[in-house]
């Protein structure tokens, strides 16, 4: 199992930006997708997950409305998309399956 994120990310607050994960060795639409981010000095925080199979979604609260998690299975490639960046996103956004197989990690930094 492999899950290879986007590269490093440099963002205004305000805009938007959108990470990619794409996974190989296992059949991509038969396990969920987890998204987790670490921001500098604090813990894994939890944003939601997606199954590929339907797309269907579940978000943490602190994310609805502002968090947006697709799946392409044709790629095998889950996307976020995190959009109105505030300088308090500043994270490390990680993808994973089932939270025992973990992407790289993709730097996301909002700055003006």
């Amino acid at each position: 199992v492999q899950l290879v994120q986007s590269g490093a990310e440099l963002r205004n607050p305000g805009t938007s930006v959108k990470v990619s994960c794409k996974a190989s060795g296992y059949t991509f639409s038969h396990y969920y997708i987890d998204w987790v981010r670490q921001a500098p000095g604090q813990g894994l925080e939890w944003m939601g997950r997606i199954d590929p199979e339907d797309g269907a979604t579940n978000y943490a609260q602190k994310f609805q409305g502002r968090v947006t998690f697709t799946a392409d299975t044709p790629t095998s490639t889950a996307y976020v998309e995190l959009s109105s960046l505030r300088s308090e996103d500043t994270a490390v956004y990680y993808c994973s399956r089932g939270l025992a197989y973990w992407g790289q990690g993709t730097q996301v930094t909002v700055s003006s």
